[in-house]
Formats: structure tokens, sequence, C-alpha cells
């Protein structure tokens, strides 16, 4: 990873798309800072089109796209995008047609019953009653390794972020979702103009955004989970959560001015 205070000025100002996840790279802990919201609204004010990608449930989700300053909002990990208009509310758009999303919720609440009978001190998310499309366990309670397995033998797909260990029925992503999104509401193809996207995560679950994207940043606590990333963003902020986007926003914003 290059220190991203050696990003190059001019893709710094090709850039029209900052997508960014939310727990631990906008927050700092469980909180939001002002700065950070302030970068978002500066963000948005200066002509970019800023989106969340977050494994966050639908409940969480909804709040974002109504009240933050920001164009959609993709959550579950790409199960699900939201989107505000005064004319229309907050209209939800899901990876998996209806019928789908109504099996795979069936599944979803048989395995849960399973492996918290299964693996001792497992539990649920708090807020996994929220969620639609995605299953949530706390990371620190439980075998996280015995989790895993027990999602991924059951035809799950999986992933680990700073707060959750994740599971679901479906071949969505955080970068799948991210590519449907921009070319059927923004009108931009990621497999010829991924320069216009810049992208900030912390997390294993960001792993296919930092693959993919070269403008993919990772804050400062990135570095907890080097050793579980087969893909690490190309460069990284000084600063940790929060602090860490607004060094990214200050960045974009001075390259338009």
């Amino acid at each position: 990873m290059k220190p991203f205070a050696e990003f190059p000025l001019e893709r710094l100002r090709q850039v029209r798309f900052v997508l960014t996840d939310v727990d631990d790279t906008l927050t700092i802990g469980a909180r939001l800072p002002a700065a950070a919201y302030a970068a978002l609204e500066r963000l948005g004010a200066a002509g970019l089109t800023v989106i969340p990608v977050t494994a966050a449930p639908a409940g969480w989700c909804d709040v974002m796209a109504r009240m933050w300053p920001v164009a959609a909002v993709i959550g579950e990990n790409g199960g699900l995008c939201f989107r505000y208009s005064p004319e229309h509310g907050a209209v939800r758009h899901y990876w998996t047609a209806p019928v789908e999303c109504d099996r795979a919720r069936q599944r979803r609440a048989a395995l849960a019953a399973e492996i918290l009978a299964a693996v001792p001190g497992s539990r649920l998310a708090p807020d996994q009653r929220y969620r639609e499309t995605t299953l949530a366990f706390e990371r620190e309670c439980g075998d996280a390794e015995a989790i895993l397995a027990r999602l991924a033998g059951a035809g799950a797909r999986t992933a680990v972020n700073s707060l959750w260990i994740l599971g679901w029925f479906g071949d969505f992503d955080k970068l799948a979702m991210a590519r449907r999104i921009l070319r059927e509401m923004f009108g931009l193809d990621i497999a010829t103009a991924a320069d216009a996207v810049l992208y900030v995560g912390d997390s294993p679950n960001d792993e296919p955004m930092f693959g993919y994207f070269a403008n993919a940043v990772g804050v400062a606590s990135v570095r907890r989970f080097l050793d579980r990333l087969a893909a690490p963003p190309r460069w990284v902020t000084r600063g940790g959560g929060g602090a860490g986007f607004v060094e990214v926003a200050e960045a974009l914003l001075a390259a338009r001015a």
C-alpha cells in the first residue's frame, strides 16, 4: 500500500464517483463524526456523486438514503440499494427478484436457528431484525471460524467486517451491486470507466472493491486486517476511520478547486 498523500493529482481530478464503506470508514467506532458528515455534504456540493456501500441493514440504509447528503445507498453487502427523491421517497432496489428474496429469507431463518444451537456463545447481530437479504452474527461472540464454516457448508456466501460475520444466499457482493447501480442509475460502466470511481474502505468485506479499483483507498485502520486480505487497497490514509475519510475528501476537493 502506498501513502494516500502520494496519490497523483491528475487521477484525483478524474474522479466523479466516491463510493465508501460506513462502519469504521466513515465512523469512528459507533459514532459518525461531524467532520465526516460535513465531508459527504461538501463532496456532493462540489459535483461528486457519493454512494455509501455498506454491510449495514436495510433499516439503517433507509435512514441514510433519506437523511444523508448522498446519491444512493448500497446496503447489506450488495443485497439492496436505496435511492431517495422527494417525489418517490426512498425506493428500494433488490439484487434478486421478490420470489427469490422470500425463499432466501426462509433459508436464512432456518440456518440462523441451526447455528445458534450448534455454536456455543454465537449471537445474532442486534440489528438482524432490520435486515432483508443477509444474516449477521456478532463477530466477537462464539467461534467465528465455526460460524463461517456452517454458513459456507449451507451454501451461503460469507464475509467478515469490523462488526459482523455475514452470510447470504445469492451471487451479490459490494462490487457486483456497485457495478449494477452505477450502470443502471448513473450511466457509468466501470468496465471502461473505473478511473472515475474512488472507493474508501477498511475491512475484509471491502476486498472485492479493493481488488477491482485502482483508486481504492484504505483508511489506516485497514492495517488490522492485512493478514486476511489477498487484495489490499492500493493506497492508505494517515488517519483511521472517519479521520481517514476526511483526508480523502479534502484531497478530492482540493484537486477540483
